[in-house]
């Protein structure tokens, strides 16, 4: 299949991202969500990236406007009708990625592949709310969308290798570097590794052997990560990792990937990163 046109449901901080990656090499994208309030803020935050890689020397102004111009928002998923393939990037939430899924199902062409962003939940159950289980996988970007150069390509227990094969190629379009999940497990494989690494800081803070900060200076200075596991909840949502916690604890049915008491008293408390305006870094054994 020749995809020229990507249908993206979710114009949150991903589906945004996604955008603007995809208009910018060159595709026709059709993004769309439920407010028009949704889809202008999305539209703000690609042009304001886009000013800074202008301001870098990155792209010219002429190739911002265009890429801009290739992007049409939309509150109708309808207008899916028009994409080669489709990406969703709603929240995490499976009963609402299930419904999005069977409305896609009847409204696209039955050969377009229907990829989902999710970073943890099972493919082969929002792959079951279709008719075309074998043209469905997960295509995984990392926040942000534009700059993260990985994606996991996932398979689904029905997932074609046509259609893995399509998504990969569509990855390299992309110019992102990609890697084949190829068995429908929890959380893949970045999500997998990571989960328990931050399940590990945030028990190290609890014990009160390190601050936060400490913690995520140790780990950026003695593994070279980019960033602390602190720094990162709190940057992509404490809420975010507390529910991939208890999803990969009722699917392994394993205690180890249950969230820290810390982490839950910080839910309950309605305090848990920039969107509150509190963190881990907040927290005073």
């Amino acid at each position: 299949m020749s995809i020229q046109t990507i249908g993206i449901v979710g114009a949150g901080s991903m589906g945004a991202g996604i955008a603007n990656l995809a208009a910018i090499n060159g595709f026709h994208v059709i993004l769309q969500d439920i407010e028009d309030r949704f889809l202008d803020g999305a539209m703000s935050r690609m042009d304001k990236f886009m000013s800074k890689s202008v301001e870098r020397g990155k792209m010219t102004e002429e190739q911002k406007r265009e890429a801009l111009d290739r992007i049409q928002t939309t509150t109708n998923l309808e207008d899916m009708k028009d994409a080669d393939v489709v990406i969703e990037a709603v929240i995490e939430n499976m009963g609402l990625k299930k419904e999005v899924f069977s409305q896609l199902d009847k409204i696209t062409r039955q050969d377009v592949i229907l990829a989902t962003n999710t970073s943890s939940l099972s493919i082969t159950e929002i792959a079951s709310a279709t008719k075309r289980p074998d043209r469905v996988a997960g295509m995984h970007f990392f926040n942000p969308a534009q700059l993260m150069k990985l994606v996991e390509v996932v398979r689904g227990f029905e997932t074609s290798d046509k259609t893995v094969e399509e998504l990969k190629a569509l990855s390299a379009r992309l110019k992102k570097e990609v890697v084949e999940v190829k068995k429908d497990s929890p959380g893949f494989i970045v999500n997998r590794i990571m989960i328990p690494q931050f399940i590990e800081a945030i028990r190290l803070l609890e014990e009160g052997v390190a601050t936060a900060e400490d913690i995520d200076k140790a780990v950026k200075f003695g593994l070279n990560y980019p960033m602390g596991p602190f720094e990162l909840q709190d940057f992509a949502g404490v809420d975010i990792g507390y529910h991939v916690m208890e999803y990969f604890q009722k699917e392994f049915n394993d205690s180890r990937f249950a969230p820290p008491l810390l982490m839950k008293q910080m839910m309950r408390a309605g305090r848990y990163g920039k969107k509150t305006g509190a963190g881990f870094y907040d927290y005073k054994k």
